[in-house]
């Protein structure tokens, strides 16, 4: 069981890095990752609504979709509480970008 929380661990550790770094593609995989409880990870809607939001920004059609989907099980303050984590995020990558 330990490998496979520290395989969970590792994963989601390197999303994050290619997620600062703009990676749709990886803030796709981390919204499922937050909607599905991947590994260990608790199911966070507010999370993964945020992830799905940034992957949307990139341009993933999927992450659309997917932040519609997981909207619908959302009250109207957990959807405003993730889109406040989003724009937070967005400011601080490109905070360490300049």
């Amino acid at each position: 069981m330990g490998n496979s929380i520290k395989s969970a661990q590792f994963i989601l550790d390197s999303r994050m890095s290619r997620a600062a770094s703009g990676s749709g593609e990886a803030c796709f995989d981390l919204g499922v990752a937050y909607s599905c409880g991947t590994g260990d990870l608790p199911i966070d809607l507010i999370e993964a609504h945020k992830w799905f939001n940034l992957a949307a920004r990139s341009g993933s059609e999927q992450g659309q979709t997917m932040r519609a989907e997981i909207a619908e099980e959302m009250t109207a303050r957990e959807i405003a509480e993730a889109q406040r984590q989003a724009r937070a995020w967005i400011v601080a990558t490109q905070l360490r970008a300049a």
